[in-house]
């Protein structure tokens, strides 16, 4: 491992306050107003923010409500929580302002890049026989240990980011070389610490390499195609580049070739409600 990179343990152990867009907390704050807010509104907010998407399954699945582990996706933890308590969650999330909001991290990018590969993944787990509504949650929280390095360890951060940006398909296999561990880890650890369902957690351990793992594991070869299809479109990589890189391994053991995954068109509901332009 290199020298001076905190070990995954230990970055785990720190404090995080992930932020979201704010103008999705608004819209929250505003359809929480009524007693009785619309849970298909609240639902297609919450699933517009990685953070704010954590927020709501880290609380659904604590201690309250007696369901830790269980909670997969959105709309089951939206069916738990009362308006006020989601207030609550919406009330306390750190807002992504500015261009410092995470050092290194344009958080724009990172917001579509999240929804972009939820949408394929939930696109791709109903080709596969895979539950897409888990698939859509792994999808929008496997980044945030992306953030999290970059807050916690900002100097490591940086040092790789001078080599490839923090979106680049070939990341991973850069943070595995210079820190010893993904930021993949990362989100599987955080998942673990806000008492997410093992389906989720271990589809995030296992998203970096799917295939080397003792079981198969669909949904961490549905996570890994659906974020190299994010993060190639994100490079703006070209028939070449994506036929070079295509995962096609991990493609066949679900089945799956390039050209079915270029297919995949998932319905952009954000384009029926307006948030799109937030993206």
């Amino acid at each position: 491992m290199a020298a001076h990179a905190l070990d995954l343990q230990t970055l785990l152990t720190q404090t995080l306050a992930l932020p979201a867009q704010p103008r999705i907390v608004a819209l929250l704050l505003r359809e929480l107003v009524p007693e009785q807010p619309s849970l298909r509104r609240l639902s297609q907010l919450f699933a517009a923010d990685p953070a704010l998407a954590a927020g709501l399954l880290a609380q659904a699945n604590g201690p309250v409500f007696g369901m830790a582990g269980r909670v997969t996706g959105i709309p089951e933890a939206l069916a738990l929580l009362a308006p006020a308590q989601l207030r609550q969650i919406v009330r306390g999330m750190p807002l992504g302002v500015g261009t410092h909001a995470v050092p290194g991290v344009a958080m724009p990018a990172f917001w579509r890049y999240s929804v972009d590969a939820a949408r394929v993944a939930r696109a791709l787990a109903g080709t596969v026989q895979a539950s897409p509504t888990a698939a859509y949650a792994a999808g929008l929280l496997h980044g945030l240990g992306e953030l999290a390095m970059h807050m916690i360890d900002p100097g490591r951060a940086a040092t790789i980011s001078e080599l490839v940006g923090p979106l680049d398909p070939r990341r991973a296999e850069l943070e595995m070389r210079l820190c010893g561990y993904a930021y993949s880890h990362v989100s599987a650890g955080l998942a673990r610490r806000w008492n997410l369902p093992p389906l989720l957690a271990d589809a995030l351990q296992h998203l970096h390499a799917p295939l080397a793992q003792p079981g198969f594991d669909p949904l961490a070869c549905v996570l890994h195609i659906a974020a190299w299809r994010a993060r190639s479109r994100e490079a703006q990589w070209g028939e070449r580049a994506l036929a070079v890189s295509f995962p096609g391994e991990v493609g066949v053991a679900l089945g799956l070739d390039i050209d079915m995954v270029l297919r995949q068109d998932p319905v952009d509901w954000m384009a029926d409600t307006g948030l799109d332009v937030l993206l």
